[in-house]
């Protein structure tokens, strides 16, 4: 069966939120939840699907503040606690309501696999952009959140930035996939890893 991906693009910093949905077992994820988007319920009714997960790709304010209570079970890598519980300092800055800090679920390390229906996500420590970052690999599909993006990478001059390390974690890991493989990053347009290989300049 086909695994549907819907892409919702949030404002105010644009961000990529993926809605993925198991076709056979209506068990649905979502990649990063910057905002309270009533679409993205409208869309798992629609679908007759259940949120299992929210896949955090790391912890940083404009990737967690549409997180409601109890809506799903939250996932994350423990070393992004700290951009977790620090994201009320950042969003008034950019017009947005400051929330409740999510209570993390489940947290995740390099080579661990979540179910989603009979579909499995890998998850890919990815660190550079953030300790925790972290990408999430179902079939053929590389959610990486700020780690890559088309022809750029993510900004290491943040805490817990380190460009080395994120050079690292794309020649390792990434690179590593097959050339075929497509990359939905956290802001920006889709990729591939044979187009990055070809035409990232950062890399």
């Amino acid at each position: 069966m086909v695994m549907k991906v819907i892409i919702f693009r949030e404002p105010p910093i644009d961000n990529n939120n993926y809605l993925l949905i198991d076709e056979e077992s209506r068990e649905a994820a979502l990649v990063d939840c910057s905002a309270n988007d009533p679409e993205i319920r409208k869309t798992l009714a629609e679908n007759d699907a259940k949120l299992k997960y929210i896949l955090l790709t790391h912890g940083h304010f404009d990737h967690i503040a549409g997180i409601r209570p109890n809506e799903a079970q939250i996932v994350m890598h423990k070393s992004d606690l700290i951009q977790l519980k620090s994201a009320n300092m950042y969003l008034p800055a950019f017009g947005m309501p400051e929330i409740t800090i999510p209570k993390i679920d489940i947290f995740i390390n390099d080579g661990d696999v979540l179910s989603l229906g009979k579909k499995e996500i890998k998850v890919i420590h990815t660190p550079g952009h953030t300790q925790g970052g972290v990408c999430y690999l179902v079939e053929n599909k590389l959610f990486s959140g700020d780690t890559i993006f088309k022809e750029a990478v993510g900004r290491c001059d943040l805490e817990g930035g380190d460009f080395s390390q994120i050079v690292e974690s794309i020649q390792n890991k990434i690179f590593t996939l097959p050339a075929e493989t497509e990359i939905y990053p956290g802001h920006g347009k889709m990729t591939t890893v044979a187009w990055e290989k070809e035409h990232n300049q950062f890399l």
